[in-house]
């Protein structure tokens, strides 16, 4: 299996990953793409089902596509082409019953050799929420344990971000929804360089693979059989986090969740996820004892540099906590006047405390407890 004809194969956006394996084990890649080419039969377990117009468009863009120009992309961006059955190919999704037929990886495979806990969670994610996500993926990179996520805004950026912020053994695996040299979202491109140069990225499409919104349901799998353990942090009532979280239920895999405000919608998943009775997550020493590890003991105690507000300033964040509140809602919660609760508001951003997005103010410090 060569990298350009699995490029090829991987790249025309026409058959999925369960399709695509199930063409390449009646067929090797090279007399596939001649089959496709030629306009031959292919083995009728892979047709089967497939609508004879998918299969006519299937055979043209193959007609179209040169392996030896997919295998200079993977060249150009650096990507290696790592096969299922290759003994490098990760042993995590080896035997897992929707594994990949093919990887196309850019970074170290050996990151997947240390401890690995998925942190994921909504695109829609509070301060609050991003701040746990970082907060949790720092302290489990410090304790040497690395961290899967997706690349996606919210939580997941926020939680490899957490990685990049520490110093500690524990890297950031990224399975991402496009091919690995494709920026999504453009807003993380730093962040995606920076996961492909120090820890590991990964993604079941060949370079240049716009990032199609069913893809992202499908690379949840794959995020899920690499963790030991998948961590939600936030989640909406639906949302692709907890896709990863039933794929990783479905493989025996712990699911945890990071409690929230009953009445903050960013949270609703996660809350019915703990319902549902998986652990929460109250500290990163919840996700350490859940890996057998526990790291409590270890380490100085943190300090946080932040003058400590007064009592006024506590009611101002009390009144931002259950979510963002403007003005006038503090007013109201607090029973402060209007400008003393404008006032205490502007100091408490200042001061690191809240962050305010068009008039509206959020704790930025992690739900997790100290």
């Amino acid at each position: 299996m060569t990298a350009g004809e699995i490029a090829v194969l991987a790249g025309v956006g026409v058959i999925g990953p369960t399709r695509l394996r199930r063409l390449l084990v009646h067929h090797p890649p090279g007399d596939a793409i001649e089959r496709l080419r030629d306009g031959r039969p292919l083995h009728p377990m892979f047709e089967r089902g497939m609508p004879s117009e998918r299969l006519d468009l299937l055979r043209r863009r193959v007609r179209g596509a040169s392996v030896d120009q997919a295998a200079d992309q993977c060249g150009r961006a650096g990507v290696s082409v790592v096969a299922l059955g290759d003994d490098d190919y990760p042993g995590p999704l080896a035997a897992d019953p929707e594994a990949p037929v093919a990887l196309f990886v850019r970074g170290d495979l050996t990151a997947l050799g240390a401890r690995r806990v998925g942190v994921v969670g909504t695109r829609h994610a509070t301060a609050a929420g991003r701040a746990t996500a970082a907060e949790l993926a720092a302290e489990l990179a410090a304790g040497g344990v690395s961290v899967v996520s997706g690349l996606a805004h919210g939580i997941d950026a926020a939680a490899h971000r957490g990685v990049r912020g520490t110093d500690g053994p524990g890297r950031a695996i990224a399975v991402v929804g496009s091919g690995p040299d494709v920026h999504y979202p453009r807003a993380n491109a730093e962040l995606w360089e920076w996961v492909a140069s120090s820890g590991l990225l990964i993604s079941e499409w060949p370079p240049g693979v716009r990032p199609d919104a069913w893809r992202f349901p499908q690379r949840n799998r794959v995020l899920a059989a690499l963790s030991e353990v998948v961590v939600v942090v936030e989640s909406r009532e639906r949302g692709g986090s907890l896709i990863t979280a039933r794929a990783a239920a479905d493989r025996g895999i712990d699911v945890m969740a990071v409690p929230g405000s009953p009445r903050s919608r960013a949270s609703a998943g996660t809350n019915q996820l703990l319902v549902d009775g998986v652990a929460p997550v109250t500290s990163s020493a919840d996700v350490f004892t859940a890996l057998g590890l526990d790291h409590r003991r270890e380490g100085p105690l943190p300090f946080d540099l932040r003058m400590p507000p007064d009592d006024t300033e506590l009611r101002i964040i009390a009144a931002c906590t259950v979510e963002p509140a403007n003005v006038d809602m503090i007013v109201a919660a607090t029973g402060l006047d209007v400008v003393e609760a404008a006032f205490g508001a502007a100091r408490l951003e200042r001061a690191g405390w809240l962050t305010e997005t068009a008039g509206w103010f959020e704790p930025v410090g992690s739900r997790l407890c100290g």
